[in-house]
């Protein structure tokens, strides 16, 4: 009588060598960090500055970003100590290469104003932040 080898198992060879496999995960892997790395648009400079007592109201709070804002999805806002909204509504996203945030403001009475933030990265990455800025009394 023979053996019947229809039943038996045998080790299947992998189509694809390991190497081959190990050098296209950490090619994945190389491409992923880097996209992580440069996918949110953060915050590089304000107007006025994070936290400043300034003299003068500013006639508008403009943010300046890292990288380019998608303007649909991209707001900043203005409170003032009693959280009423005190800009004038028209936030919007400006410069050369679309990295600036801004809104008008109408003369502000010296106090301390609030300034939310959130923005959404060309690359489809939200970041969101907020800061304070005071104007010093007369």
């Amino acid at each position: 009588m023979g053996s019947d080898r229809t039943n038996a198992c045998t080790p299947v060879r992998p189509l694809v060598p390991k190497r081959a496999v190990s050098l296209a995960r950490a090619v994945v892997a190389i491409a992923a960090t880097r996209s992580v790395a440069h996918s949110h648009a953060f915050p590089i400079h304000s107007e006025p500055r994070v936290g400043w007592t300034i003299a003068t109201p500013p006639s508008k709070v403009t943010i300046w970003f890292d990288g380019e804002l998608e303007p649909a999805f991209s707001t900043i806002t203005v409170y003032n100590s009693a959280k009423q909204q005190v800009d004038k509504g028209n936030s919007r996203v400006s410069g050369k290469d679309g990295s600036v945030l801004e809104v008008d403001l109408p003369v502000l009475a010296p106090g301390t104003y609030h300034v939310y933030w959130k923005v959404l990265a060309k690359d489809t990455h939200i970041t969101e932040g907020d800061f304070s800025f005071v104007i010093a009394s007369k």
